[in-house]
């Protein structure tokens, strides 16, 4: 049914990563897009370009072109998607041409929204699209057995979006799906510091930050760290120490909202496949699960086992890649 070369593409709002099955993760990279405003021309995508943000001339603009896990600008997005096939073509030496490509899409996306995803995908020359929602893909990737009628949870906190959602028998059973991830604790964070310190910083400065000091609420042992930044009172550059604790009180909110999803996924959870989360817990993915004491915090607030996927950042774009063999099989035993 499908030709050997088949990729799956995680289209971030954070970052892009493509799987393929003979080689595992080809690329990783920022979904981020440096173009030249006058030539409209795309001048440097991924690393190079997100060290351009906040950086760069007039003439020359950063821009992420995905905003909560959706197409926010087609013709960028085209653009960056082309490029990384011409990229991972040039770098693996392997020719991708006409790939079947399998891309994941947040559960609550439009219909609108999935169709530009597909369009997007098509015109960098793939042979077929096929759709997967994120979850699944997540499940698939942090090796949940999804083919079996067993509840798998699966909490996937991207940069734009966190899904979570109850898979079992390859469908999703029960799913919530908000547009808040790790994106909107790096705008918590710049908030926080301005509002505080008078000090304005940049994107990337706040996700640092939410790295090094960002921390779940529980209790731990302070820790501080140096930023700098720009006084909004004397213009002039200025550096301040934060505390994690200052941190956590920032982005406790977005947290919570997400413990609100968690919460209220569970409880639409149908009562016969209660039983499995009680014993095999919750699996979490995404570069968000990744703040100090989450796991931990979420095990005091929900009693039932927590667990973290093997490789959270990885989880989609390996689901993708791999759901295929999923779709297959899941159709036969359908048949």
């Amino acid at each position: 049914m499908f030709g050997n070369t088949t990729i799956g593409i995680d289209l971030g709002t954070a970052n892009i990563l493509v799987y393929s099955k003979s080689k595992g993760i080809i690329l990783n990279e920022p979904s981020v897009v440096a173009l030249d405003t006058k030539s409209k021309q795309v001048l440097a995508i991924g690393q190079e370009a997100k060290e351009m943000i906040g950086k760069t001339p007039a003439s020359i603009v950063a821009v992420r072109p995905m905003r909560d896990g959706v197409i926010a600008d087609f013709d960028l997005t085209s653009g960056l998607l082309r490029e990384i096939m011409r990229r991972i073509t040039k770098e693996s030496g392997t020719s991708f041409r006409k790939p079947n490509v399998v891309v994941c899409t947040p559960t609550g996306a439009t219909t609108v929204e999935r169709r530009a995803i597909q369009d997007a995908v098509q015109s960098m020359g793939a042979k077929s699209v096929v759709l997967i929602e994120e979850p699944v893909a997540a499940a698939i990737g942090a090796d949940l057995p999804v083919d079996e009628p067993i509840a798998n949870v699966i909490v996937d906190i991207g940069g734009g979006t966190s899904e979570i959602a109850i898979i079992s028998y390859g469908g999703v059973v029960s799913s919530t799906s908000i547009r808040t991830g790790g994106d909107h604790i790096d705008d918590e964070i710049v908030q926080y510091i301005r509002k505080n310190y008078n000090v304005l910083i940049g994107e990337a400065t706040a996700e640092r930050v939410k790295m090094e000091l960002g921390y779940a609420p529980i209790a731990h042992t302070e820790i501080h760290a140096d930023i700098r930044g720009r006084d909004l009172l004397t213009g002039l550059p200025k550096t301040i120490t934060v505390s994690s604790t200052e941190i956590q009180a920032a982005i406790e909110e977005t947290l919570n909202k997400i413990l609100e999803a968690i919460r209220t996924t569970l409880e639409q959870c149908p009562a016969e496949l209660s039983g499995d989360i009680v014993d095999r817990g919750i699996v979490l993915s995404g570069g968000g699960s990744l703040i100090h004491g989450f796991k931990d915090w979420l095990i005091e607030l929900i009693d039932v086992p927590v667990h973290m996927a093997p490789n959270p950042m990885e989880s989609v774009a390996v689901g993708t890649g791999r759901s295929l063999e999923y779709i297959e099989k899941l159709n036969k035993t359908l048949k």
